[in-house]
């Protein structure tokens, strides 16, 4: 696939469409919701709430290094499934030396993944 961009050739045409027609979507949707929704604000809808729940104590309060453990891991784990969508894309061209590279990137995290889950890091108290 040879598309043209501004007279030049890039195979990425589609790609650029694509997120270009993303955001003009979410653009449109956010000021329609702005402009047709309802308006009616109050008191109890102007308070602070943290996941549904009202807001308890101080905003400087300490929390667990558990919380933030789960944060990094989740961010670490999501992170590198990333690099699956890429490899899936060139899949058929990398053959059998590709797949067994991705096989053992994905042995690596599920020893990493069963190793935080041993030490405790996933236990929620």
């Amino acid at each position: 696939m040879n598309d043209t961009l501004l007279g030049t050739s890039t195979p990425y045409l589609s790609i650029v469409v694509t997120f270009a027609l993303t955001g003009v979507l979410v653009t449109l949707m956010v000021f329609m919701g702005q402009l047709l929704g309802p308006q009616r604000p109050n008191a109890a809808k102007s308070q602070a709430f943290e996941c549904g729940n009202p807001s308890s104590g101080s905003a400087w309060g300490r929390f667990s290094v558990k919380f933030y453990l789960t944060a990094i891991l989740f961010i670490v784990f999501d992170v590198e499934v990333v690099f699956l969508y890429p490899w899936a894309v060139v899949f058929r061209r990398l053959g059998w030396v590709g797949f067994a590279e991705m096989m053992t990137f994905v042995a690596v995290l599920g020893l990493a993944l069963l190793y935080v889950w041993r030490k405790g890091a996933l236990e929620w108290d």
